[in-house]
């Protein structure tokens, strides 16, 4: 682990070498994780309730489309402003702030009246997650030191893998046990209490972050990524209403203001002014740009499998939403104890970990697309169930373990602001792969009745993003090796690294 200078530390924390293990952390992390579990849950558990909720609320497929794309969006429009925000000020007071938020606007969600509120609350809700997200990871940082760190991460890819595999599942679950025409309701309402509970011990257990000095935001750096990050994702989430073929020009108007973003935060820097987001955590901590681009390419593939499979068990096969959930399970259950096992193992396994686990997603979701292709469809879900497993236990060792590889030497100071720059990552790569993968298994359907072949084609184009995942990983870990060995960092490098130099 590298240590920021003196000058560079929050006030009243302590270095790397003087760090005094905060009795409470293990019990803090798992109030963040069960918040985190239930935000990031939430932008997959209400894709199965959508055609009840359309059929009760009398809305149309359009309207009800934004109730899933609307909170993904404010979702990712938070993420890098809310963990600078905790950076600069009080993680624990914007986590608590976050939670109580989101709390609130699930309790709305579940009593919107008609569309219209839902969509309104939805949006609330998102942005509520959006700044509780990068609050977890920076106080995993904040909390944690080296292989305790590598375990605390690997807690947090398995809540990760879980609530995104999980979800299908989950609202399958709340919608059988709430057979009636307003259950889909109690899929928000299930926040409620646990939220609360999650709010009062986290004003017990969560350690203040105060920064006096470093409360400064650049409020024009905010407006330029949030347009930036909306030109993007707008599209995106609009993709199963033409938004792709009419709202094209938006991706040059994105990567524009970004552009214009990048640029200033490097004038910033220049002239000894804190930034938004500091550029040369892309250039200059080692692991972080090469992180998030494994990151954002396996959840392009990762994020639209779901999707894809609930189509094919639910449309090709006529499976319940329980049902179809439960199909999808063995991956949820191999990834859930795989990230555990690989948050003991990155500290001495480092990059090695994400490639072999990158290696058997494609092993596992290659294996699951031939069988699901020439089995009969009647035993195909059993028959892959074991293949899923495997994949899951790949998925397991990339999520965490790039995490932590991600994230391990970024000064604690920006932990958050990182943390919520490879979160919108994240996020972007998951609308992409939401937005096409679907796309192209309805493309390849085209009215007809092929769905083994329609899913074998979208799986394939998510195995294609999860390879190039792992060419990246695997440069990464065989520059690692040849430059510096397997683990650690040089003692030059650190000194020489101006991301942990005393700023003005």
């Amino acid at each position: 682990m590298t240590t920021s200078a003196a000058g560079d530390r929050e006030p009243g924390a302590a270095r790397e070498d003087e760090y005094q293990p905060d009795p409470h952390r293990w019990r803090a992390l798992w109030v963040t994780l069960v918040a985190g579990f239930m935000s990031l849950l939430d932008v997959m558990i209400v894709a199965v309730a959508l055609p009840t909720v359309q059929a009760d609320l009398h809305a149309s497929p359009a309207q009800v489309q934004w109730v899933v794309s609307g909170y993904t969006l404010t979702f990712a429009l938070a993420l890098v402003t809310a963990g600078r925000l905790g950076d600069a000020l009080d993680r624990r007071r914007i986590f608590l702030l976050a939670l109580c938020g989101f709390v609130i606007f699930s309790a709305a969600c579940g009593a919107a009246p008609d569309i219209n509120l839902l969509v309104l609350s939805r949006l609330a809700q998102g942005l509520a997650a959006g700044f509780m997200a990068p609050q977890n990871s920076a106080l995993i940082q904040q909390l944690f030191r080296g292989a305790e760190r590598g375990r605390a991460f690997g807690y947090f890819g398995a809540t990760v893998g879980i609530s995104s595999a999980s979800g299908p599942v989950v609202g399958g679950v709340i919608l059988a046990l709430a057979d009636h025409p307003g259950g889909w309701r109690w899929i928000f309402y299930v926040n409620v209490p646990i939220g609360l509970l999650a709010v009062l011990l986290g004003r017990r257990l969560l350690p203040r972050t105060r920064t006096s000095g470093r409360g400064r935001v650049d409020l024009p750096g905010i407006v330029l990524l949030g347009l930036g990050v909306f030109a993007l994702m707008y599209p995106l989430v609009q993709a199963e209403s033409g938004g792709l073929a009419r709202l094209w020009w938006m991706f040059l108007v994105g990567a524009s203001v970004l552009t214009v973003f990048v640029r200033r935060q490097y004038r910033l820097v220049a002239r000894g002014t804190r930034p938004l987001l500091d550029p040369r955590l892309f250039t200059t901590v080692r692991g972080y740009a090469v992180g998030a681009g494994v990151g954002t390419l396996y959840f392009i593939g990762f994020s639209g499998v779901w999707l894809v499979f609930a189509l094919f068990y639910q449309h090709g096969l006529g499976f319940s939403p329980l049902r179809s959930g439960l199909a999808v399970t063995p991956f949820a259950l191999g990834s859930a104890g795989a990230a555990v096992v690989a948050g003991r193992l990155v500290d001495r396994l480092g990059r090695l970990l994400t490639v072999c686990g990158l290696a058997g997603v494609i092993a596992g979701l290659g294996t699951t697309a031939l069988l699901l292709r020439f089995a009969p469809l009647d035993v195909a879900p059993w028959i892959a169930a074991p293949a899923l497993f495997l994949g899951g236990i790949g998925g397991g060792f990339v999520v965490s373990p790039n995490i932590t590889m991600t994230l391990r030497d970024v000064p604690v100071r920006m932990a958050g602001a990182a943390g919520g720059a490879l979160q919108t990552g994240q996020r972007l790569g998951a609308a992409v792969g939401t937005a096409a993968l679907p796309g192209l298994y309805y493309l390849v359907l085209d009215g007809g009745d092929d769905y083994q072949g329609a899913l074998v084609v979208a799986l394939c184009a998510a195995l294609v993003m999860m390879l190039a995942s792992l060419a990246l990983a695997a440069f990464d870990w065989r520059r690692d090796r040849r430059q510096r060995g397997p683990h650690g960092t040089c003692p030059e490098e650190v000194a020489n690294n101006p991301m942990h130099a005393r700023q003005s």
